[in-house]
């Protein structure tokens, strides 16, 4: 099988996508790939950290109010089609797969166009412009919740999950331990604001870092994103000798075997990191970003907050202390604990990149 991957700006675009890669390999070991993602985009970072060749086109995203940038948008769309018309052409994929973000609108329409057969993966409850857009002529819609079943057509849609569930079933704990250096006897809490990190996270876990060395039990991994590293670095310095308790990461790459051996999680509610978590049944205390398209983060947040999975504590209301709270409750109440992870577990789906290409498989067979 020949697949072409796009997606991209976020993780949560990306590592799905790299995540049906990893499943298409594991099940038809000479597959062959292409990624091709924007050279702005984070998928110009992460996608080249595979073994899977990278091309690029240039495109960027539509204002929603009336702009004269969006003419310059639809330019580079109408040439970003033409581009990666060629690249198809060039690679002859079976199939394309696209996973949200800007980059994916031409390349999967191209492909339409072309006659190649496409899968769209939406990650969230409420959908972005680009899959909606990409709905009408893509040969199948795979989604990660049921709820958004409503917003695309009857027929050609279906619900799978997130396919980086399946992905985190391959984490090791123990390597996950030995690579932050943490004794199976003790908890772990990962902080982690998403692929670029939190601010309000951030600022809210520096106001208390000097308290969490009073839990002896527990690790925290606290990862601030590379682009806020730097300075997070210098205000901890500043603070003095941090408790031996606490990690400090720009950025986890091995991420599964990471989550395998986390006890709680602390982060953003983006759609991919949902998908981990239940699927390996971690308890989290979720922090919506009110950054984003239609407030969709807060919208698959309050879904595991209503199952019983997690908390969730809005940006506007997120201190330091109320964070320690949270925490502090889920790791002295065991039978709470349990109960979170028991219902966390009965809304994963860790099958999901497995049914996404068994479908890659039935629409390519049709070519």
């Amino acid at each position: 099988m020949r697949v072409v991957l796009t997606g991209g700006g976020t993780g949560g675009h990306i590592y799905p996508a790299l995540a049906v890669a990893r499943e298409v390999s594991r099940q038809t070991p000479q597959a062959a790939f292409l990624y091709i993602g924007s050279k702005k985009g984070l998928e110009a970072q992460l996608v080249p950290r595979t073994e899977i060749p990278f091309q690029s086109v240039e495109i960027s995203g539509l204002k929603r109010k009336l702009s004269l940038d969006n003419l310059k948008t639809l330019w580079k769309f109408v040439r970003a089609v033409s581009d990666a018309k060629k690249m198809l052409r060039d690679f002859q994929p079976d199939v394309v797969v696209g996973t949200g973000g800007y980059v994916c609108g031409p390349v999967v329409y191209a492909a339409s166009r072309l006659g190649i057969p496409t899968l769209i993966h939406e990650q969230n409850v409420v959908p972005g412009l680009t899959n909606k857009f990409l709905s009408r002529s893509a040969t199948r819609v795979a989604v990660s919740f049921a709820e958004s079943l409503a917003y695309f057509p009857e027929g050609k849609t279906v619900f799978t999950g997130n396919p980086r569930a399946t992905e985190v079933m391959h984490g090791n704990a123990e390597a996950g331990r030995g690579f932050l250096g943490v004794d199976a006897g003790k908890k772990i809490v990962l902080i982690f604001g998403g692929s670029r990190g939190a601010r309000a996270i951030n600022e809210a876990v520096l106001s208390v870092v000097t308290e969490l060395g009073k839990y002896a039990d527990t690790h925290f991994v606290y990862v601030t994103g590379d682009v806020h590293f730097e300075k997070i670095s210098s205000e901890l310095a500043a603070k003095g000798k941090l408790p031996e308790n606490i990690s400090v990461l720009p950025f986890v790459h091995n991420m599964p075997d990471v989550l395998a051996a986390t006890h709680i999680l602390v982060g953003r509610a983006g759609a991919s990191t949902l998908a981990e978590v239940t699927a390996l049944g971690v308890p989290s205390i979720l922090i919506p970003s009110p950054y984003v398209t239609n407030n969709h983060q807060e919208k698959n947040a309050r879904g595991l907050e209503r199952a019983g999975a997690a908390r969730v504590i809005v940006e506007k209301e997120l201190t330091g202390e109320r964070l320690l709270q949270e925490v502090e409750s889920l790791l002295h109440k065991d039978e709470l604990w349990e109960q979170m992870k028991e219902k966390a577990l009965s809304l994963g789906m860790p099958k999901a990149a497995t049914e996404i290409v068994r479908t890659l498989q039935e629409v390519s067979a049709k070519k």
